[in-house]
């Protein structure tokens, strides 16, 4: 069945992921997005996630997909490398690596091209803006979303600039 809804599909490689995701999931929310979450390993449940991509695809529904997967992370690649749509990836930094597994999503074989965004917040926005392109409400609510994040800043300069006028 077609849909024109656009969604946004969550895929975590462990269920040690989802305090990361709920902060994505928090935003989108906010933003009255459809989303899905889901877990699927490339390097352990391989042909569960290739399943779950096939059907996503045969939806009809644009679909923009964020990854969540840290150390070695082939979850954003594996999903890029079998979709038509987006994939961002925004992986959970470890301390225990200093850091050092961003690297897994930053390098990506040819033709494969996940976007990185590294906080949960901007993952959800970067993908409202995907799903934005085709859908003008979107893009209404989210022009509205910048506007409100501009009055606050504005606001807060003129607290700073004349302290006592509060």
């Amino acid at each position: 069945m077609e849909s024109a809804e656009g969604m946004v599909v969550i895929i975590m490689g462990s269920k040690r992921d989802l305090g990361h995701v709920q902060k994505i999931i928090a935003q989108l929310d906010q933003l009255s997005i459809a989303h899905e979450m889901r877990a699927a390993s490339a390097h352990k449940s391989a042909a569960h996630l290739l399943k779950m991509l096939s059907e996503y695809s045969a939806s009809g529904r644009a679909i923009v997909y964020i990854t969540v997967a840290g150390r070695s992370n082939a979850l954003a690649g594996m999903v890029d490398a079998n979709v038509s749509g987006p994939v961002i990836t925004c992986p959970p930094i470890s301390s225990a690596f200093g850091g050092a597994d961003i690297y897994s999503s930053l390098r990506m074989p040819t033709g494969v091209a996940p976007m990185v965004v590294l906080e949960p917040e901007a993952a959800a926005l970067a993908a409202a803006k995907c799903l934005a392109l085709s859908d003008s409400d979107l893009r209404k609510q989210l022009r509205a979303h910048r506007d409100g994040l501009s009055r606050k800043i504005v606001e807060d300069d003129r607290m700073v600039k004349d302290p006592g006028e509060r």
